[in-house]
């Protein structure tokens, strides 16, 4: 089975189930608004199937490769003083937007959801600019400058999941006015699950806080030649200043300031790139064929996948960002309605998320058509690949605005995820097991401490990070490894009643469990890794690596082995046991939807 069938199969599977939960509560049918949502939601679905398939299967003329002539040497420090002032003003700008609006934020409600006031425009251009974070440039410029058009494959696979999650997880969210993730769990179930989920969504979250720092220490290694964690510190204080100011008011501002900054500056690049070429068709034809289709090969390439990809990001990281990151879920939870909440998930998924992929990977697929046609070296960097071809194609001046827009990037995922675990931190650890009689002032202030701790956390964390060989494979190993058992866990006691206390505990203990005999002894993965190899080095190799070297090998099809136990574990446990915990948290979908039913069905 090639990737494009065998992505459709399982990713079609998770689409159907969607819908049948929304005909269940009467969000979709076959009479007036739930006919209008069905024919909406399968149109989507079918053109991102037909880009797709488009891009694996039609015939395509491939110019002539034109070797190289000449010297090339790139600069250690790319730019001029110009570019670096436009990027030094960019930071003064966002530190000005940050703060002006911290002033919003007199309480704890508005600290982390900006007094739920903002529209759906706002909230769409916030959540774009939160997934299109920090690794996405320089990680998908990488990815896009070896493999072509697959770097889009992570973006694509979104529609999959949104049935499940603007018809289930939206009006649980808005309707429950639940403020962080595992208190669903304590609502749900009890304390103790509670207790378990905030300790692995935790763990998560502070990974993605440290996994974000990196990369802007990479960019800034490679832009300017500063050591990654000096770099990666220096981003740390800057975020900090305007997210301990003033919360997701500022965030969501300065995010909707980044967010238009990216996508333009993006698509700059694009055009640069096609006009160098004289057109699409001269770039078109001088990108590889190979880079022009839509997924990696199945198997044989243990670096980038397309079956390891569609489980690592597809199955266990796309659910976990959008159901469960306490960042992302804060933007839904900031809406003034879940119609609005909705009308931004959907504008993000179908348009924006689209333009964003081709933004974050069109500058590796200009640097490998420059390469074809022997503008530039086939023996470019990988890792500098995207500010070498930018530097080419901008003047002075356009290059700093570019890489002030990779800049907007990068702090826009770490700041919605500081606030992210700080609202964890307060509302599932300090506010029921330190200070249960705090009031909102001192919540507050605790939060504002909690942010400023999370930055020294992430910056902990960077020097683990720096032991993987690309940005890519550290970000793979971490969410294949943390999201599944939390992803199973949240599926079945949202989707279904019967899903028991008891089995919640045995999900997210058992695949935890999984998780560490998997990094402990890999080959329990080679049974689910469905020929995709272990590592693209030998496994002596890989072991000499110490510690983490269980944890490099099946980065991408760990989360196939995670998700299958922590199923398993699930399902068995639920028959089992007998305490259901309570319906009550999943009854306001059911009570919204039956309010539109007779439009519905």
């Amino acid at each position: 089975m090639d990737a494009f069938t065998y992505q459709y199969v399982i990713g079609g599977a998770v689409f159907v189930v969607g819908l049948i939960c929304a005909a269940r509560r009467g969000y979709v049918g076959f009479r007036g608004k739930g006919l209008a949502a069905l024919v909406g939601l399968l149109a989507g679905l079918g053109v991102f199937a037909g880009i797709q398939a488009y891009l694996e299967y039609a015939p395509m003329r491939e110019a002539p490769a034109v070797a190289f002539e000449g010297e090339f040497s790139p600069r250690k420090v790319l730019g001029t003083w110009v570019d670096f002032a436009v990027i030094g003003g960019y930071f003064l700008c966002l530190l000005l937007v940050g703060t002006v609006f911290s002033r919003n934020a007199k309480s704890v409600n508005d600290y982390f959801f900006a007094g739920r006031r903002f529209g759906w425009v706002m909230i769409a251009f916030s959540l774009i600019s939160t997934t299109v974070g920090s690794y996405s440039f320089v990680k998908y410029g990488e990815v896009g400058y070896a493999y072509g058009f697959s770097s889009t494959l992570a973006y694509f696979n979104d529609w999959f999941w949104l049935p499940l999650l603007i018809f289930g997880w939206l009006p649980i969210l808005y309707f429950s006015r639940i403020t962080s993730i595992p208190e669903f769990f304590e609502r749900r179930f009890d304390r103790s699950v509670r207790l378990c989920a905030t300790v692995i969504l935790l763990m998560y979250l502070l990974g993605y806080v440290g996994i974000n720092l990196f990369t802007m220490g990479k960019a800034l290694n490679a832009l300017v030649g500063w050591p990654v964690l000096t770099a990666s510190i220096g981003v740390a204080c800057v975020t900090a200043i305007y997210v301990t100011a003033g919360g997701q008011s500022s965030v969501i501002m300065t995010d909707l300031f980044q967010g238009v900054l990216l996508l333009g500056a993006g698509l700059l690049i694009l055009y640069l790139g096609v006009r160098h070429f004289g057109g699409w068709e001269g770039f078109w034809t001088h990108l590889p064929r190979d880079h022009r289709r839509a997924f990696p090969a199945s198997g044989g390439d243990a670096s980038f996948s397309g079956m390891g990809v569609f489980w690592q990001d597809g199955i266990a990281n796309t659910p976990f960002f959008y159901f469960l990151n306490q960042g992302m879920v804060m933007r839904f939870m900031s809406a003034r309605s879940v119609g609005d909440a909705r009308k931004a998930t959907v504008i993000q998924m179908l348009i924006l998320m689209p333009l964003a992929a081709c933004v974050v990977g069109s500058v590796g697929w200009v640097g490998r058509a420059l390469v074809h046609s022997g503008v530039l070296p086939s023996n470019l960097d990988d890792g500098r690949v995207v500010f070498i071809t930018t530097e080419f194609l901008s003047q002075s001046g356009v290059f700093g605005l570019v890489m002030a827009a990779l800049t907007a990037a990068l702090m826009s995922s770490v700041d919605s995820l500081i606030t992210g675990v700080s609202a964890v931190a307060v509302n599932d650890v300090y506010k029921p097991y330190l200070r249960p009689k705090a009031d909102d002032r001192e919540l507050l202030r605790a939060a504002r401490w909690t942010s400023i701790a999370v930055a020294l956390v992430g910056v902990c964390i960077v020097p683990v990070y720096m032991q993987f060989k690309s940005i890519y494979e550290a970000h793979a190993a971490m969410t294949a490894a943390v999201t599944p058992p939390l992803v199973m866990t949240l599926m079945l006691s949202v989707f279904w009643k019967r899903f028991t206390k008891g089995a919640a505990l045995a999900t997210l203990i058992g695949g935890v469990v999984a998780i560490l005999v998997s990094v402990q002894w890999p080959q329990v993965i080679d049974p689910f890794a469905q020929g995709v190899p272990a590592t693209e080095k030998s496994l002596q190799a890989v072991a000499a690596e110490g510690f983490f070297s269980g944890l490099n090998q099946h980065k991408f099809m760990r989360a196939c082995f995670v998700t299958v136990v922590s199923g398993i574990l699930g399902v068995v446990a639920t028959f089992l046991t007998r305490n259901r915990g309570s319906d009550a948290v999943l009854r306001v979908t059911e009570e919204a939807g039956r309010a539109q039913a007779p439009a519905a069905t």
